[in-house]
């Protein structure tokens, strides 16, 4: 079979087009889509760091605790002089007695340690419960800059390695905190 030079010509002028036409829509694949928008940084560490509210929540979890600790100093005193009184007893009561003692010493120790773990929990839950109320305020803050801005998205420092001073935030957000929210008062542990 012989191909004449009109056919050759038609084969070409198809293969052309059909290769024009592959590159082109490998190119629209290609292409990624360009979306416009505002970013906003925030060094969460920073605002959390240097905020007068969560330097009032510091002041009063650490009174609070100096108070507990002092409760169980006192205990832990009691515990000592018991021991030394336990071991006192070792030579002048009987080993059932004894026993019996030293069981009772052993609660006693449980009781104070559970004490602590509970002071601690204690704490640890009132100190969060203030710190949600920072949170929940510095997020109507980061919320309000945002929508001034026409930010549709704000990301934390921690997560960016590198971008423009004019994108952070955080000295606005810290000032407005400290503005708006001096004090958050801590509620005291019940017991």
């Amino acid at each position: 079979m012989q191909f004449r030079p009109c056919c050759w010509i038609s084969v070409i002028y198809l293969v052309l087009i059909s290769t024009n036409a592959i590159a082109q829509n490998a190119d629209k694949e290609s292409k990624p889509k360009i979306y416009h928008s505002n970013i906003l940084i925030l060094n969460l560490e920073e605002v959390r760091r240097s905020s007068a509210a969560v330097k009032t929540i510091r002041n009063q979890i650490i009174n609070y605790r100096k108070g507990y600790q002092a409760d169980i100093e006192k205990e832990e005193k009691a515990l000592g002089s018991a021991n030394q009184e336990l071991v006192k007893k070792r030579t002048i009561l009987s080993p059932e007695a004894f026993a019996k003692e030293r069981r009772l010493f052993e609660q006693r120790v449980v009781a104070v340690q559970k004490l602590v773990q509970k002071r601690k929990q204690q704490l640890d839950k009132a100190k969060m419960k203030a710190m949600l109320k920072v949170e929940q305020h510095m997020n109507g803050i980061v919320s309000d800059i945002a929508k001034n801005r026409k930010a549709s998205i704000v990301l934390r420092r921690s997560d960016i390695i590198l971008a423009a001073r004019e994108l952070d935030i955080t000295a606005l957000v810290l000032k407005r905190l400290n503005k708006e929210l001096t004090k958050v008062p801590v509620t005291k542990p019940s017991d």
